[in-house]
């Protein structure tokens, strides 16, 4: 498969996420870090509440580093006393651009939903 191939095959799998979203919740979300954000609100596992900003960049911050992990490149160290997850950087990333980099999160996203939700893609 070419680089090419790849990437369009990812922003196929890409729209059956986003579909998935808009199926299940009513509405998509409008981009890769609204997708990140809910991933990271599953992960914490609480419900519906109110987060400051620093604690919305968090959530996106353990979703990157969850997803990121089915590559091998975060481990889970634990959570903290509130229930937080922690993760450890384990492999350096290689040097991307904006776009390969938002590709390769596309790319672990979708194995999020193949893996953690079961989303047949």
């Amino acid at each position: 498969m070419t680089k090419n191939t790849d990437s369009q095959e990812i922003e196929e799998n890409w729209k059956k996420v986003m579909s998935f979203f808009e199926q299940s919740v009513g509405k998509k979300p409008s981009d890769l870090k609204a997708v990140l954000f809910l991933i990271g609100l599953q992960e914490l596992g609480e419900g519906p509440q109110h987060f400051t900003k620093e604690q919305k960049q968090d959530l996106i911050h353990i979703a990157t580093c969850k997803v990121l992990s089915q590559g091998g490149y975060y481990t889970l160290l634990g959570k903290d006393e509130e229930g937080w997850p922690h993760w450890e950087l384990v492999n350096k990333l290689p040097p991307f651009d904006l776009f390969s980099q938002e590709t390769l999160l596309k790319h672990y996203v979708i194995q999020y939903f193949k893996t953690e939700i079961g989303l047949h893609i």
